[in-house]
Formats: C-alpha cells, structure tokens, sequence
C-alpha cells in the first residue's frame, strides 16, 4: 500500500463510529456465512460454485444493507449537527470546512459499514472454489467455518487495541459466536 494513502486515510478520520460500522456489520456478515455454508452442507449442496453464488447473493444484501441505512443514519445525524453548529454559530455553514468534513465523515462510515460485511461473507466461502480438486464438501465447509472464525477472532484482537483488553481475550469472545452459530445450525430442526 503506498505511503501517503495510509496517512490520508487516517486523516478522513477512520475513527470509532467507522470501526464500530465495520466490525459490527463484518460480525453480522462472518455470522450469516457461518450459517450459510452449514445450512448448505445441512441441505445437501453438492457443489461449492453453489455455496459461493447464494453467499455473494448475501454478502450484496447485507453490505448494500450496511451502506444505505448508514449513508441515510449519517444524513440525518450529520445535518442536525451542522444546524446546531450553524445555530450556536448564527452562520450559515454550507459548503465551509465543518460542512465538509461531514460528507467526508458520511462517505467514510458507509463505506466502513458496506466493506465488514463483504469481508466477513467472501472470504470464508473461498474454500468453496476449491471443492472438487482439492477439497470436498465437508472439507469446504469445515474450513468456511474455521475462517470464519478466524476473521472474528480477528475483529476481536482489532478491538481490543481499543479498549485495554488482552488481545487473546477478546478474540476467542467474539470468534465463539461463530462457533456457536455453527453448533446452532447443526442442532436445530429443518
């Protein structure tokens, strides 16, 4: 990654309300995966290209989700915080820097909130696109699952960065949410 877009991306201020966009929506999106690829073993899929088509049907649904409930949250709060600005101010602030930086905020938490999901659904499924040569089903979904769980153990470590916790702590909370999910899965009726 080349070196002045880290610092510019830190300087759109990819602050909290991003991470927690992001790292919640990749959990919901990790979850769903979880859920998907045991559902779809459970079902009797036999082929991986079918996993991956439903998992992208979901992951677009649950980023657009992300995207567009955000851009519309963000609207509405970043609007009524330039109206209280404006009115402590008497100004009018349209197009000025605090105006600015909040559509820059809005793009930022949107895009932050699409992208968790995206992660949290694609990347697990991968396994898929190799059942047949190199794995079979159960391998798939075995390892679906383990990545899953993985990519939330790591939202967990990212976390804990945050909040003082112990790194380890935090990631095997949030990485036995998906395991719990796949034992759900398997135990329930259907």
């Amino acid at each position: 990654m080349p070196r002045g877009f880290v610092e510019r991306l830190r300087a759109v201020e990819f602050g909290a309300l991003s991470r927690r966009y992001f790292v919640s929506n990749g959990f919901d999106g990790a979850l769903t995966c979880v859920g998907l690829v045991v559902g779809a073993f459970l079902s009797g899929v036999t082929d991986g290209v079918t996993v991956v088509r439903v998992g992208a049907g979901a992951a677009v649904g649950l980023a657009t989700s992300g995207v567009w409930s955000v851009w519309e949250i963000e609207r509405a709060e970043k609007r009524a915080e330039l109206e209280q600005l404006e009115a402590a101010m008497l100004a009018d602030l349209e197009g000025t820097g605090p105006d600015h930086r909040r559509r820059r905020e809005r793009v930022v938490n949107a895009v932050a909130s699409g992208a968790g999901p995206v992660l949290g659904v694609l990347v697990p499924l991968v396994p898929f696109l190799l059942e047949g040569p190199v794995l079979t089903m159960t391998e798939a979904t075995l390892v679906a699952v383990a990545t899953a769980v993985a990519i939330l153990f790591g939202f967990g470590a990212f976390l804990s960065r945050e909040s003082d916790q112990w790194w380890v702590v935090a990631g095997l909370r949030m990485g036995a949410a998906g395991l719990f999910v796949a034992l759900l899965t398997l135990v329930l009726p259907g």
